[in-house]
C-alpha cells in the first residue's frame, strides 16, 4: 500500500509541472523523448536479456510502446487544448476502458459499462459548458487516446505475465518497457517535432529530468512493485486516487482562481460513473484486477 500511496503523490505533481512549465513552451514530442530516454537509461543497465528471453522481451517492448509511448504522446498533446484540472478529470475514464477491453477479450458485453462512460462524458461537459468548442473536444479526444493506450497496456501486461520467465526480478526486465517506447518517440519527434521549441531555462530542464527519472522511472517501477502487495479493491481505489490528488495540488499551488463549483459538479458526475463501473466489476465472476 505504501508504494501506491507514494507514487500517487509523486504523479499528482506531474500534471501541474507539465501544464505550468512545459505546455506551449517546449515541444511535446521532445519532452516525451527526453522523459523516455532518461527512464530507459536508468533501467537498461539492469536488464538480463538472456534470462528474459527474446519472446518475453518483445512482448514487454510492445506493451511499453503502447502503454508508455503512445500514451505519453497523446497525453502531452492534450495540454495544448486543456487546463491541468480538465486533463485530470478527463483521465477518469481509464478504469472503464479497462473493463470494456476485459469484457471484449472475454467475449461478453455489459450495457452498464457504456452507461458509466456516457455519464462521465456528461460530467466532462459540465466542466466546460460555457466554452465547449472544437479545441476543447480535440483535447478531450487526446486524453481519451492516452487513457485507452494506458488501458490496453495494462490489459496486455496482465495477459503477458504468465508467459514471462520465472525468477527474473522486475528491475531486471522493466527496462524493456521504455526501450519499446523509445523508437516511436524518436521517430515522431524527428518527423513532427518543433526542433526550435527546446527548453530554454534551467527550470524547464529540471522539470524534464525529474519527470524522466522520478515520475517515469521510479514511479512506474514502484507502482508495479506495489501491485502484488494489495488486494483488488485497494488497487481499484488507488488507480483513481490520482485524480483528486492531482486536482488538489493544482488548485492549492498553481490555480487558486479555478471555478471550483463547476469542477466539483463535474467531478461528482464522474464519481458516479466510477461507482457504476466498480459496482459492475463487483458483480462479475472474475475481475481483471484480481488476476495476479
Amino acid at each position: 500500500m505504501g508504494y501506491l500511496v507514494a507514487v500517487t503523490v509523486l504523479w499528482a505533481f506531474s500534471f501541474s509541472l507539465i501544464g505550468v512549465y512545459l505546455s506551449g513552451q517546449v515541444d511535446s514530442y521532445f519532452a516525451v523523448l527526453v522523459r523516455l530516454s532518461l527512464a530507459a537509461l536508468v533501467f537498461a543497465p539492469l536488464l538480463r536479456p538472456v534470462a528474459t528471453g527474446r519472446r518475453a522481451a518483445l512482448g514487454l517492448m510492445a506493451v511499453g510502446a503502447v502503454q508508455i509511448g503512445l500514451m505519453y504522446l497523446c497525453f502531452y498533446q492534450s495540454f495544448e487544448f486543456l487546463s491541468v484540472p480538465e486533463v485530470l478529470l478527463f483521465s477518469v475514464l481509464t478504469p472503464i476502458y479497462i473493463s470494456v477491453l476485459d469484457d471484449l477479450l472475454a467475449g461478453r458485453f455489459r450495457l452498464r459499462c457504456l452507461a458509466a462512460a456516457v455519464l462521465a462524458v456528461v460530467g466532462a461537459t459540465v466542466i466546460r459548458y460555457t466554452e465547449v468548442g472544437e479545441n476543447v473536444w480535440l483535447g478531450f479526444a487526446l486524453v481519451q487516446g492516452a487513457n485507452l493506450c494506458f488501458a490496453i497496456g495494462q490489459v496486455g501486461y496482465r495477459r503477458l505475465v504468465p508467459y514471462l520467465p520465472a525468477g527474473v526480478p522486475l528491475h531486471a526486465q522493466f527496462g524493456w518497457f521504455f526501450i519499446g517506447a523509445w523508437p516511436l518517440a524518436a521517430m515522431l519527434y524527428a518527423v513532427f517535432g518543433d526542433h526550435d521549441a527546446l527548453p530554454t531555462t534551467t527550470t524547464q530542464w529540471g522539470v524534464l529530468v525529474w519527470l524522466g527519472l522520478g515520475a517515469s522511472g521510479l514511479g512506474y517501477y514502484a507502482w508495479n512493485r506495489g501491485l502484488p502487495k494489495v488486494d483488488a479493491g485497494t488497487l481499484a481505489v488507488m488507480n483513481n486516487a490520482l485524480i483528486p490528488a492531482g486536482l488538489t495540488v493544482n488548485l492549492l499551488i498553481w490555480n487558486h482562481d479555478a471555478d471550483i463549483p463547476r469542477l466539483a459538479a463535474g467531478s461528482l458526475l464522474m464519481l458516479a460513473a466510477l461507482m457504476i463501473n466498480r459496482w459492475m466489476a463487483a458483480t462479475r465472476p472474475v475481475s481483471l484486477w484480481s488476476r495476479h
